[in-house]
């Protein structure tokens, strides 16, 4: 059952293999709590087990955004289950999640910003090897596109548009959107080009951007790229790749972005999604309110 259950979380929902094996791990998570208390199969499921299994990881400590996930992906798993059969009715219709508290994203000033840049072209510049270039790259194109580190990860050379200034993304749910590059981004990206030679090795990869041993390159080492990046801005906040997402959505906000075109920048599905944005800019606002303003 859970294996037709994943294979319908791929090829029919288009979920990636992260979120696949994150769904597949967490109604184990379930079935085992059902089975530990006595329900041999789900055809005996009601809501009050499911109650009960969030309550049991609340007691153990567990976060009210593990719990909301977790609801969510039972109440994915038994929808799906009724639409198979295995259920008569679907018990965990009725299952709420729990409110989670929204909270500011931590962000990067327009000077950090600035600052990383700065810093990681003058590593660029010493001259040690094709990497340093890379770097450079994934930065301009992670804060310049806003894209997240998955997205970058799986740009091909094909998905470059350098007449149009744009680049093609395959973000969550496979769903393909156009993101603009600025001049910055589309001139680190050349010189990434030029050296990308020297890394390539004997793997044959359209990969954009590619690891020491020439083959695609792994958001892992992506997110190890940014942190060190981040190293050199002494008084920023310890952020990964999608801090700079943040921080790109914060600034076009900042600089009288449209709420729309944001959120189609970021591929966001809800309009809700974009706004915790709008409360970044407006702390600031209120920020320099209070410290510049005669009454204020």
């Amino acid at each position: 059952m859970l294996d037709e259950f994943t294979v319908w979380l791929s090829q029919e929902r288009g979920n990636s293999t992260h979120t696949v094996r994150a769904y597949r791990g967490d109604v184990t998570a379930l079935l085992t709590h059902l089975l530990a208390r006595g329900i041999p199969g789900v055809a005996g499921v009601e809501l009050r087990d499911l109650r009960g299994w969030l309550a049991a990881m609340q007691a153990d400590g567990a976060s009210p955004a593990t719990l909301q996930r977790r609801s969510g992906v039972a109440r994915v798993f038994f929808a799906w289950a009724a639409r198979e059969g295995l259920v008569a009715s679907d018990p965990a219709a009725g299952l709420k999640s729990p409110r989670v508290p929204r909270r500011l994203p931590l962000d990067l000033a327009r000077a950090d910003v600035d600052e990383l840049f700065a810093a990681a072209t003058a590593r660029a510049a010493e001259g040690d090897g094709p990497l340093p270039i890379r770097d450079v790259a994934i930065l301009e194109v992670l804060y310049g596109c806003g894209i997240r580190v998955s997205e970058l990860c799986g740009l091909d050379l094909a998905d470059l548009d350098f007449a149009r200034r744009t680049a093609r993304v395959l973000g969550k749910g496979n769903k393909e959107r156009t993101v603009p590059l600025g001049e910055p981004a589309i001139a680190a990206v050349e010189r990434w080009l030029r050296a990308r030679g020297q890394l390539q090795g004997g793997v044959t990869t359209n990969a954009l951007f590619l690891g020491a041993r020439g083959d695609r390159i792994d958001p892992r080492v992506a997110r190890r790229v940014v942190h060190h990046a981040l190293e050199a801005v002494p008084q920023a906040p310890d952020l990964g790749p999608h801090g700079l997402r943040h921080a790109m959505a914060t600034h076009l906000l900042e600089g009288g972005a449209d709420l729309r075109s944001v959120q189609e920048m970021l591929g966001h599905a809800s309009l809700a999604t974009t706004q915790i944005y709008t409360h970044v800019s407006n702390e600031r606002l209120r920020a320099a309110f209070n410290q510049a303003h005669p009454r204020a």
